[in-house]
């Protein structure tokens, strides 16, 4: 896991090493100041002249002032290598999750890696400013006063010595029992979030059914769940100051104690008021060092479980890759399914698709129908790979899908999905994915034959409207006449429209299938359509029921001989007139 981390810290690793080097030398010098100040109360008892406390003055202002000037270094290189490993955290999930094929992203939900992009990442942040300076810092504070605690109060050190096991101990326990609890926190995490989540995308359902009381009992119980968990971490952690303090004030009554006797029944032969004072000082220091460090090694072990999960999130290997010789480029739409069978996982029961033999000829057009749950959107998923089949072949082109470079394939195959979306920008910036490169003229011409332009053309801004984030501040229809207009920019060598025109009228999905003809004859058009309206002017029409083809034929034939399709056309079309033709 940390080698894995430590792999984002790339450019900021010349950072990451420059501050545990400056904490070396603000620790040194801070050690050395009650050396020197003990060093001045003695030649002050001893009766010294003003200079040479002036003298002492002097050099301890200057070993402050170096000291400063290192821990605002160090703090300095610190924050710009914990803030730019943060960053390069977030960029490396972010641009790994882009590679992550659909079976992939099943294995996560949305809100589950947002936490592991923001909470987990920040943990993570936190942690590695802790680890490269204080917990640096302490471990050295704590050798460096145990040192010079020896050298001026001899066998009276010991009891620092005594202590350490002590502190260890408790400290240890306390980390121990709050590491699972924490790790059981950031699961509760993703349950709150993906309740957050759901709840505002779903307001409208929300609001329209009252479900608001049930909706805040349901974060309300998510909310305490995570609460509880860091409660009990919390009150565990409280045991941490209540011992530190405990040890603290036993050694100094130890150290004042006995110090205090030797000083006086020594005269200050075996310890002066000078070494006494430092000893105390570097008893501080030490007992500080193992708070200090007790808190980050907290942290550290809180920080641990996010690591886990970002690291979980990088080395997700994507179940899709290319070739070693990739395929880059297709040569016309044909698509030939050849003893297909699909499942969404290796686990699951039963095939999602099987016994799938299709052949569509490139520029023909083709419709499918079925009820729901028919896998009408799964069978045409694999047309640009975004699954592969379980067993058989697709192939496109005459080449098995597989063999394609993927950006080539996925280049050659628009899919305006079931469910439309629009992303955060103006008209035109949404229609450039399409094209990135087209004019304005053809964004025009795209709308146009999408029926597109006569709702943009009433909008003040018209092409330069801004869309609000999910095209929140558009209707379903309108979002639907985008998203093909956005496909048709591409010019595809295949264009599958999956139920994308249930939102307008049947005037126009009848004017924008006629343009999807007359504007790209040749490429092939695949329309997955609930109304048989929709394509019933197709070449051939594919009925589909429980994952397989239940029948293949134009419109006329399958009226006479599917009950399928006959039963939804009546449905649809209660006079059923064609039935008598």
């Amino acid at each position: 896991m940390v080698k894995e981390i430590a792999h984002s810290l790339r450019e900021y690793k010349r950072q990451s090493i420059a501050t545990p080097v400056l904490v070396c030398f603000e620790v040194l010098l801070e050690c050395l100041i009650p050396y020197v100040i003990a060093l001045l109360v003695n030649r002050i008892q001893q009766g010294c002249e003003l200079d040479v406390i002036l003298k002492y003055g002097a050099v301890l202002v200057a070993m402050a002032a170096a000291s400063l000037v290192f821990g605002v270094c160090s703090g300095a290189a610190c924050a710009a290598a914990s803030s730019g490993l943060a960053k390069n955290l977030r960029k490396d999930m972010f641009y790994k999750i882009q590679s992550y094929s659909f079976q992939n992203i099943d294995k996560y939900n949305v809100s589950s890696l947002i936490t592991r992009m923001t909470t987990d990442v920040t943990n993570v942040q936190t942690a590695y400013m802790l680890l490269i300076r204080l917990v640096i810092r302490s471990p050295l504070m704590l050798i460096f006063s145990f040192i010079m605690a020896f050298v001026m109060g001899g066998s009276l050190a010991w009891v620092f010595v005594a202590v350490v096991p002590v502190l260890a101990i408790g400290l240890t326990i306390i980390v121990l029992k709050t590491i699972p609890l924490f790790r059981k926190a950031f699961r509760k995490y993703d349950k709150l979030n993906s309740s957050i989540q759901e709840n505002v995308k779903a307001a409208r359902e929300v609001k329209s059914y009252v479900r608001e009381d049930y909706e805040m009992k349901k974060f309300g119980a998510a909310s305490h769940e995570l609460r509880s968990y860091f409660q009990k971490a919390e009150r565990i952690l409280a045991l941490n100051q209540p011992i530190m303090q405990f040890c603290l004030y036993v050694v100094m009554c130890v150290v004042l104690s006995f110090g205090s006797y030797l000083v006086i029944s020594s005269t200050g032969s075996d310890l002066n008021i000078g070494e006494l004072s430092s000893i105390l000082t570097y008893g501080f220091m030490m007992l500080n060092s193992l708070m200090m460090l007790s808190m980050a090694f907290t942290m550290i072990a809180m920080a641990g479980e996010s690591g886990r999960r970002i690291v979980e999130v990088l080395t997700e290997e994507s179940t899709l890759e290319n070739p070693a010789n990739p395929v880059t480029e297709v040569k016309d739409g044909s698509i030939d399914f050849d003893g297909v069978n699909f499942k969404y996982s290796a686990a699951a029961e039963r095939n999602a698709l099987s016994d799938i033999n299709l052949h569509i000829k490139s520029g023909e057009t083709i419709g499918i129908i079925g009820g729901t749950g028919s896998s009408k959107s799964t069978l045409v998923q694999l047309i640009s790979r975004l699954y592969d089949v379980t067993e058989g072949s697709v192939k496109v082109g005459g080449i098995d899908v597989r063999e394609y470079d993927m950006e080539v394939l996925r280049n050659s195959v628009a899919m305006v999905l079931q469910k439309n979306v629009l992303f955060s920008g103006t008209i035109k910036e949404n229609l450039r994915w399409g094209d990135a490169d087209a004019t304005d003229d053809e964004i025009k011409e795209a709308c146009r034959l999408a029926c597109a332009d006569e709702f943009i053309e009433r909008f003040p801004d018209k092409y330069d409207t801004y869309i609000d984030q999910g095209g929140a501040n558009v209707s379903g229809g309108q979002k639907q006449r985008l998203c093909i207009a956005r496909a048709l920019l591409k010019r595809p060598k295949i264009l599958i429209l999956d139920d994308s025109t249930s939102a307008v009228d049947t005037h126009t999905d009848a004017k924008i299938r006629k343009a999807m003809r007359e504007y790209i004859p040749q490429t092939t058009k695949i329309i997955i359509a609930q109304r048989t309206a929709s394509v019933e002017d197709a070449d051939r029409i594919i009925v589909m029921d429980g994952g397989r083809i239940d029948d293949i034929g134009t419109h006329a034939e399958l009226i006479k001989r599917n009950a399928i399709y006959r039963e939804v056309y009546t449905s649809q079309n209660k006079e059923g007139h064609d039935l008598e033709d």
